[in-house]
Parts: structure tokens; sequence; C-alpha cells
């Protein structure tokens, strides 16, 4: 008898053929190969299923990259004015042209972007951060902690932060005014958003698995930090993203009125406030600056729009997972 007359009939030959005959060789039945998408894989394919949100982000690393290594692009140093070239126009020795004082327009941005960029990032991190824990904490222990704690969220609120922060950036010494305007977008930014997570967070504390582990007497910062926090991570990445939108425009409003970063640092604020009173007579001073804003903003603005989308499972942008 021939080795092929000794196969049963329906089963494959070789078993490892099995996955790609479309046959089950246990139940010699049709069957399905289904391939498991991850969570992350399946926010990134919908992000860049969005064009807008990849437009905003190529945006936001061209403009990283400038502002990381633009500096080494141009001879000029933002603390090194020109004397020969006041108030001259784009050029080819001055890409952006100067100011009054002869300082290089180019290598001002450059500056200034990074410092802008670094106080939205940082604090925006810094804010979510604090707003998390203190957020979710209210809501998890309930009871007296909970009307303290809201207690506490409400007087915050009506506190004139704009203010505050203007009284302490002006009291700094030493060129550290950036450092300074961090500390002072968090202390006070964080306020409203913890409001927001607290209101998230009372559903999620009623939820099985949260009573669980307080009955199996797990502690309560473990059960706030590996299951609260955890469960609100969508809100917090999309509120993160766009918190960097208002991080900048309060650095900018405060450097515009002259109560953020000062001479001899700049940023985006500051050059547009030193553009200001020169706009008929140097208009670069005050164009460039505001060009690099708006596509800053514009920028993380689409991607934080794309990243709501990507995450939300009723968005459109969700489709198929393939």
């Amino acid at each position: 008898m021939s080795t092929a007359a000794m196969i049963p009939t329906g089963l494959p030959a070789d078993p490892d053929s099995a996955p790609n005959s479309g046959v089950d060789p246990n139940t010699d039945k049709p069957r399905s190969d289904f391939k498991r998408t991850g969570r992350m894989t399946l926010y990134v394919r919908r992000f860049f299923r969005r064009p807008s949100a990849v437009v905003g982000l190529v945006m936001l690393v061209i403009l990283l990259f400038f502002a990381l290594v633009g500096s080494h692009l141009t001879k000029w140093a933002y603390d090194q004015p020109d004397f020969t070239a006041l108030s001259d126009p784009p050029s080819a020795d001055h890409w952006l042209g100067t100011t009054t004082g002869g300082s290089d327009m180019y290598a001002l941005i450059i500056r200034g972007l990074g410092r802008s960029l670094s106080i939205g990032f940082i604090s925006s991190i810094a804010i979510t951060i604090i707003a998390a824990f203190i957020g979710t904490a209210i809501a998890y222990f309930e009871g007296a902690v909970e009307k303290v704690g809201m207690w506490l969220l409400d007087m915050l609120l009506v506190v004139p932060s704009f203010l505050l922060i203007a009284l302490i950036i002006s009291g700094s010494t030493g060129g550290n005014d950036w450092i300074w305007l961090i500390f002072g977008l968090t202390a006070f930014g964080w306020v409203g958003y913890a409001r927001t997570l607290r209101t998230l967070t009372l559903s999620l504390r009623e939820r099985e698995y949260i009573k669980a582990a307080k009955y199996m007497g797990v502690p309560a910062f473990r059960i706030i930090l590996r299951h609260l926090i955890p469960n609100l991570g969508s809100v917090l990445v999309i509120n993160t993203v766009l918190g960097v939108v208002s991080a900048v425009n309060s650095e900018t409003a405060l450097s515009f009125l002259g109560l953020g970063i000062k001479a001899p640092d700049t940023s985006l604020g500051t050059l547009l406030n030193n553009g200001q009173s020169i706009i008929l007579t140097a208009p670069w001073v005050l164009l460039f600056p505001s060009i690099v804003l708006i596509l800053l903003t514009f920028s993380v603005q689409l991607i934080g729009d794309g990243l709501r989308d990507a995450i939300d499972p009723y968005s459109r942008s969700a489709g198929k997972a393939e």
C-alpha cells in the first residue's frame, strides 16, 4: 500500500501546512485566522489615518528640529549683535533680518522657540502628574476627604493666578526667569484639571476591581497608582498635549506684557513684545515670531485632535483595525 493511501481523507498530509490550508486539523472544518492587534498599534494606525494629525506631527517635528539644532546653522548667536546691521531687512547675511539693536532675528527666534517649548512641555507634564494624583485621590477617599478637597479646589480656582505668577517672576533674579515661570504655571495650572479628573474618577471607584482591591487590603496609594490613573490614561495623554498649547500661550502673554522672560534671555512672547513698537519701521521683527508661534500652537492643536479621535472608539477615524 502506498504512503498516500494511508493518509485519512480530509486531513492535510503535513500538519505544518494546516494554517495555510484553511482547514482546522482537529475538527476538519474551515477556520479563520485572526491576528491580534495591540491597543497602542491600533491607536497609532488611527492617528496616522487622520491627515491633519500627520500634518501637525510633521510641523511639530520640524519646529523641534530647529529648536534643537537650528542654532548651529547660523554664525550669529542670539546674544551677539551686529552693530553694522541695525534694523536690516532679511538678507543673505541675516536670513530673517535684525532688530533695532542689531540682533539676528533667526538666532533670536530659534532661542525663543526652544525656551517656549521647554516651558510648555515641562509645565504641561508636571501639571498632568499633580492633577492626576490629587484629582483621583479626592474622589477615591470620599467622605470628609472629598469634601475638604473639593473646598480647597474651589478656593484655589478663584485665586488670581495670572497676577501671582507675574509676582513670582518679577521677584526672580539670576537669569532663571523661565524656571520660575514653569514653577508658577505648574503651581496654579493643575487646579481646574484636577476637578475634571475627580469627576471622571467617580465612576471608576465604583468598579468591581476597585472594590475587590479594597477588600483584599491593597494600599490606597497602590490602587490610585496602578488602577485609577492608568484607566484615565487616554484623557491624560490628550490633555497633556493640549496643555502644551495653554502653557505656551500663558508664557507668551506674560512675556508680551513684560512680566515673563527678561533680557538677556528671550522667548516668543518677548520677541512679540519687542516687535510691537517697531511694526511700521521693521515689520519682520514682529512678523516672523508671530508665524512661528502660530505654527507651534496650530501643530499641537492638530496633534491633540488626532489623539482624541484615535483614542475615542466612536470617532470617525476609528475605521477598521487592519
